[in-house]
């Protein structure tokens, strides 16, 4: 950290030079200004990156000078001194923009220590605006915000991928990004031009999966009073991203094959084959090779599908983009909710990097949502984190314990919810951290009586 410089104005010699040299002798560079409009030529000349300033003097008072700095550079820290003190001349000092007010005979250590907080703002500032800068000029790829190695691989991989019309396979646990991947791909791919339909096969149950794919002539079973095109027809021309594939029924993922080898697919009740021109984005938050040997992916369907693969990494594996990542948010949602938070304070920082994000980015956008929020100021502090996440025994999955005795079926009971309490109720994170399926999380959920709480309809499936 450089140098600060530091304007000090007082209209008496003595406390002027007094305070000079203190802050000479704490390593400022100072410089000293007897009146305020004396400071106010100073500024011009320094530029100085913090002011102290007595509030009584003659022709321009601190208060005054107060509003003239504030309004040619509002983001520089003032502190204001008197001896005249009062708790509404304070108050009014404050709603100007001053850092602190403070009463003379001047408490040097409290001076000291507003210093150093303003010191710490200012580095806030700098790096919060080299961040931007290098957002601007671009620090990620597509939507994806980062530049850690692990990010970088990434990118090149999509860029191959995107030149090509092969199927892939995206890896990567919940929240890490994998519909971005796959709509980055298709952007860049020759068919941006044409549609991308997604669909979440954990996510549909499993008598509807098949008319959801495929799609339905009318009168194929109950309830199928029209025609009605499967995602296959409607993403004809573009791409088509299968999220969580290790979850399709393995009934239906022989005509998934067959409809990748020869381009056409049949309606559930229809007899005519349909052409579709439709590039497959696989994308599972397991181990393929584990879900094929589980018995739950058909090995034929994962080489099919694996002409490319992209391993999405954790947001605990690049730890290093958690800063940028801030930045990047905090512009997304000073813009949403019309706040003006300007960076993280050093200690959220450090708590951020610290925790294990088992919900990844989308985890961490939450949070910092959550944070731009309820900061109203131009910091985000420890405070306004969650409270999960000041929680060190939240760092760990591995220090559950239960009281014996339990049953094993409350054992379980109380593992599944834990887990899905510390994801946010990532449905599909949850089955990933304890080794199940997604729909056996469900199954779970609705014997338990509780599937319909509204804290898991409004999370991920």
């Amino acid at each position: 950290m450089r140098r600060s410089t530091v304007l000090v104005v007082d209209d008496e010699p003595a406390i002027l030079e007094v305070l000079g040299v203190m802050l000479g002798h704490w390593g400022y560079d100072t410089h000293l200004a007897a009146n305020g409009v004396e400071a106010k030529a100073a500024v011009e000349r320094y530029d100085p990156d913090i002011v102290v300033s007595d509030v009584r003097m003659p022709e321009f008072s601190g208060l005054d000078l107060l509003r003239v700095l504030k309004s040619g550079k509002p983001s520089r820290p003032i502190v204001l001194m008197t001896a005249h003190g009062s708790v509404d001349l304070a108050v009014e000092a404050m709603k100007q923009g001053a850092q602190d007010f403070l009463t003379k005979p001047v408490d040097f250590t409290k001076l000291q220590a507003n210093l150093k907080v303003a010191e710490s703002e200012i580095e806030l500032r700098r790096t919060s605006k080299k961040l931007s800068s290098r957002l601007d000029r671009g620090s990620g790829f597509g939507e994806f915000v980062g530049t850690s190695r692990a990010m970088r691989e990434v990118y090149e991989s999509l860029k191959s991928i995107s030149s090509s019309d092969a199927s892939a396979i995206i890896t990567g646990e919940s929240g890490s990004g994998k519909e971005l991947a796959a709509g980055t791909i298709h952007r860049l791919s020759p068919r941006a031009e044409g549609p991308f339909i997604a669909v979440n096969a954990a996510a549909i149950p499993e008598s509807l999966i098949e008319s959801e794919v495929f799609g339905h002539e009318k009168g194929a079973f109950t309830g199928a009073i029209g025609v009605r095109p499967g995602c296959f027809e409607l993403a004809h021309g573009g791409t088509l991203f299968l999220d969580e594939i290790c979850e399709m029924p393995l009934a239906l993922q022989p005509k998934l094959l067959r409809v990748l080898e020869d381009g056409k697919i049949r309606r559930l009740g229809g007899k005519q084959e349909l052409s579709c021109d439709v590039r497959v984005i696989a994308a599972t938050n397991r181990d393929p090779r584990q879900a094929i040997q589980e018995g739950k992916l058909r090995e034929d369907l994962y080489y099919r599908l694996n002409v490319f693969t992209v391993v999405l990494p954790s947001l605990r594996e690049r730890k290093e983009d958690i800063r940028l990542l801030t930045t990047h948010f905090i512009r997304t949602f000073n813009s949403k909710h019309n706040a003006n938070v300007e960076a993280v304070r050093d200690e959220a920082i450090e708590i951020l990097k610290s925790y294990s994000w088992p919900g990844n980015v989308r985890e961490f956008r939450n949070v910092m949502e959550r944070a731009v929020i309820l900061a109203k100021g131009e910091w985000i502090e420890t405070h306004h984190l969650p409270p999960y996440l000041l929680n060190s025994d939240n760092q760990s999955f591995a220090k559950m314990s239960f009281t014996i005795p339990i049953t094993a079926a409350a054992a379980e009971r109380e593992l599944i919810l834990r887990t899905l309490d510390r994801t946010g109720y990532n449905k599909a994170e949850t089955a990933r951290l304890l080794g199940l399926d997604v729909k056996t999380i469900h199954n779970k959920l609705k014997s338990y009586q509780i599937e319909n709480d509204p804290k898991f309809d409004s999370a991920s499936a």
